[in-house]
């Protein structure tokens, strides 16, 4: 299965939040809830420099992604995708991906104070090595 599948990217449109999962240095793992951006062919996100998800993903860049959707019966739906984390820096895509984030999520500008993306930030990219769906429709 691949990202650029058409059910993964009509079901990852709908989603506002995925589940980050990094690398803890004592080989735990470390779960959390992110706002994203996905395309064909990567999964984006943002966080801030110095948390420990972020200090997990410059020392092991190996993640795993997960969105999901449904609840109680046998509807539940979703994608893992399996990965490396690679760190953008300022450039063109960087600022392109930034405007994606603002027009997927209108608050992020009150919450930055502004547009810009603040120097204490950081984003990363998420190629996926392997993706797996469930319960999605074709």
């Amino acid at each position: 299965m691949r990202l650029d599948d058409t059910a993964i990217q009509k079901f990852l449109s709908t989603k506002e939040v995925a589940l980050l999962a990094t690398v803890r240095a004592d080989g735990a793992p470390l779960a959390m809830p992110m706002w994203f951006l996905h395309d064909a062919a990567t999964v984006t996100m943002i966080s801030v420099e110095g948390t420990q998800k972020v200090r997990n993903l410059r020392r092991d860049p190996r993640v795993c992604v997960v969105a999901e959707a449904g609840g109680g019966g046998g509807d539940i739906r979703g994608v893992t995708v399996l990965g490396s984390a690679e760190f953008l820096g300022d450039g063109p895509e960087r600022r392109a991906l930034i405007e994606r984030f603002h027009e997927k999520y209108p608050r992020l500008a009150s919450l930055w104070g502004g547009r810009a993306m603040p120097a204490n930030r950081v984003m990363f990219r998420i190629a996926p090595e392997r993706v797996k769906s469930w319960g999605l429709a074709s």
